[in-house]
């Protein structure tokens, strides 16, 4: 009984040693999209500090394709020692809602450890239209139900859907057309060939200020630093149409929980660092840096939210 307990307290021994000489070798953060996205921007300003801190290179590995799924599943099936962590969007806690046959389960097969950064969306208009406030929007989409046009990124993306929630809060009638992405809906808005879209700060946020679209309200629960004069929607009486996308951390399941509480501390500190805030500042992102377990709540809510939208939009998983 003695060796037995012995060998045990070896094995502890080595396993506490080996955790805390964590990392011991290069870490690879998987991005599920290309190179040059909000998630690749994110991935690779907070791989740059941590190799300074930690000690070892975060190399960034691309993996798009497949509305980031094939980037999650490569991360999924990793080792689950640490070595290997995905950069997750929020459309993790959408992908349910428009995939059949998931080859993962966000909640079984991923261990949160952080919430990086939150970007609230802005619902744009096409410059032509002669709105110039959500309640003007609303009466006109009102007094034409049906024929207003809204652009999105895809059926089941994140713009749709915070689209379908905005809809839902204010009781109009909107007239879906989706895209193969952001930037050609985008384009088409521009253009004045579609209405209106709902999407994040990060990729409206050059179109208005260069005026070729205006922006009417953001949906997040505040203003934004850079767009002061544009309304947070809380304010303009529809609560619950708020919404946000956002990028977190997140390591395979099983990872030991020593090495997800230095990951989730020393990616805290480094958001908290004036390069970080600055250039996410820039980026139109404000840094988050929770608690594994406030990310897992994060994750299961909007899962939940979305579920919920798709539901009484009548979006149903292909």
């Amino acid at each position: 009984m003695k060796t037995i307990f012995c060998v045990l307290a070896l094995l502890l021994a080595v396993t506490a040693q080996a955790q805390d000489a964590y990392p011991s070798k290069p870490v690879r953060i998987i991005v599920p999209s290309a190179p040059g996205g909000g998630t690749d921007i994110v991935a690779r300003l907070l791989g740059q500090n941590l190799a300074k801190t930690m000690g070892q290179p975060f190399v960034i590995d691309n993996r798009p394709g497949a509305g980031n799924v094939i980037g999650a599943e490569v991360a999924a099936r990793a080792a689950p020692d640490g070595y290997t962590l995905l950069m997750a969007p929020s459309t993790i806690a959408i992908n349910h809602i428009v995939k059949k046959d998931l080859p993962y389960d966000v909640l079984r097969d991923f261990a949160p450890i952080t919430q990086m950064v939150s970007l609230p969306n802005v619902l744009v208009v096409t410059a032509s239209l002669p709105v110039r406030s959500l309640a003007e929007f609303i009466a006109l989409a009102k007094q034409k139900p049906g024929e207003l046009t809204f652009g999105s990124a895809g059926i089941g993306t994140a713009p749709h859907l915070a689209m379908e929630l905005l809809i839902s809060a204010t009781g109009i009638e909107l007239r879906h057309v989706p895209y193969k992405g952001v930037a050609p809906a985008l384009t088409d808005i521009i253009a004045g060939r579609v209405s209106c879209m709902t999407v994040n700060a990060l990729s409206a946020r050059r179109h208005v200020e260069a005026g070729t679209l205006r922006s009417l309200v953001v949906t997040g629960s505040e203003r934004m630093r850079d767009l002061p004069n544009v309304p947070a929607v809380a304010e303009t009486g529809y609560p619950k149409a708020q919404s946000f996308q956002w990028f977190g951390l997140l390591a395979p399941a099983r990872t030991p929980a020593p090495v997800i509480a230095r990951l989730q501390a020393e990616t805290a500190r480094a958001l908290k660092t004036p390069e970080m805030r600055d250039r996410l500042a820039i980026e139109g992102a404000d840094p988050v840096g929770s608690t594994p377990a406030e990310f897992a709540a994060l994750i299961r809510h909007e899962m939940e939210k979305w579920t919920e939208v798709a539901r009484a939009a009548n979006i149903k998983p292909e």
